[in-house]
């Protein structure tokens, strides 16, 4: 069987099509999301240098406390936006790219960046 048309390296193959469109600077970061089955990860990367700048996860520890159980649902993405967006905004980012990695814009990813927006984080 083929690998070319697994999932994953569909959306690997969405993602580099979204690449060569997004790119983020220190002022305006990309703001970069994966999900996993049990997790979400959110980095916000100055290209332009090819740093990190913050990342925020359902494997932190402040953002677990804030859950309750699972973290692989709309509550735990919600979460880690408002954590990715405080973040950003103490280091004095208010504006990101919003870079959705290949994923459809909808249920978790939708809700993290909802949450972002809407601790006060532009895109």
């Amino acid at each position: 069987m083929s690998n070319t048309n697994s999932r994953t390296s569909q959306r690997q193959v969405r993602h580099a099509r979204l690449r060569q469109k997004l790119s983020g600077n220190a002022a305006r970061p990309r703001l970069a999301i994966f999900r996993s089955a049990k997790h979400i990860y959110a980095q916000a990367i100055d290209d332009a240098q090819g740093r990190t700048l913050a990342a925020a996860s359902t494997l932190d520890e402040e953002v677990k406390k804030s859950l309750k159980g699972y973290t692989g649902n709309k509550d735990a993405a919600k979460a880690v936006g408002k954590a990715i967006a405080q973040r950003l905004t103490q280091l004095g980012i208010a504006e990101a790219v919003f870079d959705r990695g290949g994923n459809r814009y909808h249920g978790r990813v939708r809700a993290l960046a909802d949450s972002a927006r809407e601790a006060g984080l532009k895109f």
